[in-house]
């Protein structure tokens, strides 16, 4: 396959790539619950600071996620057939999208949480 020649072709490779990972349905998940804490943040009247902390979060999820597609996909690839260490592979990628996870959900916590409770007390 030849070589992108523009940053325009780069970007419509890109592009191609989002379309990919929309199609893993853990992705999916991200992004719908990605959207839910930007429609929360917008609804509490975040700070700047705190839109910097969830945006962060929020990407690092998504990237992990579109890393670890993309290793699945190269694994795949390069070993069809079941092996241990494709298999150690792809769980080492995934476990590095629960730990993000895991943080972002702990950012949320932290950002959101506060404005959650001064509302309801």
């Amino acid at each position: 396959m030849p070589r992108s020649v523009s940053r325009m072709a780069s970007f419509g490779h890109a592009l191609r790539g989002l379309r990919v990972l929309w199609g893993q349905p853990n992705a999916r998940i991200h992004g719908v619950l990605a959207c839910a804490v930007t429609a929360m943040g917008w609804w509490l009247g975040i700070s700047a600071g705190e839109w910097a902390a969830l945006v962060l979060a929020m990407g690092l999820v998504l990237g992990a996620e579109a890393l670890n597609t993309a290793v699945e996909l190269a694994v795949d690839l390069a070993e069809p057939e079941w092996n241990a260490l494709a298999r150690d592979a792809k769980d080492v990628a995934a476990t590095g999208v629960l730990l993000c996870s895991v943080s972002a959900a702990l950012v949320g916590l932290l950002v959101l949480g506060p404005h959650l409770w001064a509302r309801w007390m």
